[in-house]
């Protein structure tokens, strides 16, 4: 199978299992459905790119054009989930809040008709810096270990 790949996988894969005992650490509360949530620390997006961006430098060497090239991907993956994704989040919030508003203001106002939505907007869907950067440290460490990994069985056969 394709080692970069792989490793990618496992970032996203080990970026999401750790949101559940991070979220435990800050809220007390076991909460399993951030194992397949957006948002939330470490980024899976952070982790998943910058897995494969150090195990193409290490692999192919920082001049390399794939390095590049992932590179450049990563960039835009993490600027993404900080920028517009946590801007749309933002929208959700205030989208929500209105929609809670207007139920409010219909009660009190008969003459306003106003049916409430059957859920509210996902409102996690991007990522504050900390958490990118938390994403692109465990991406980091674990695209290192994968090269590392496969260095070592290479030598041994």
């Amino acid at each position: 199978m394709n080692r970069a790949l792989t490793t990618a996988l496992i970032g996203i894969g080990t970026a999401q299992f750790l949101k559940v005992p991070t979220h435990y650490i800050e809220t007390g509360k076991w909460d399993w459905r951030k194992l397949i949530g957006s948002g939330d620390m470490p980024s899976s997006h952070s982790s998943a790119v910058t897995s494969l961006t150090t195990y193409v430098a290490l692999k192919k060497g920082i001049p390399s054009i794939h390095f590049g090239v992932s590179s450049i991907f990563g960039l835009i993956v993490m600027y993404d989930a900080m920028g517009i994704r946590w801007q749309t989040g933002q929208i959700a919030i205030a989208v929500n809040d209105m929609d809670e508003q207007l139920e409010k203001l219909s009660v009190d106002h008969p003459n306003i008709n106003h049916k409430k939505r059957d859920r509210e907007l996902k409102e996690m869907l991007g990522h504050l810096p900390i958490e990118v950067a938390g994403g692109a440290a465990l991406g980091i460490a674990i695209g290192a270990i994968s090269y590392l990994i496969e260095k070592k069985t290479k030598n041994n056969i």
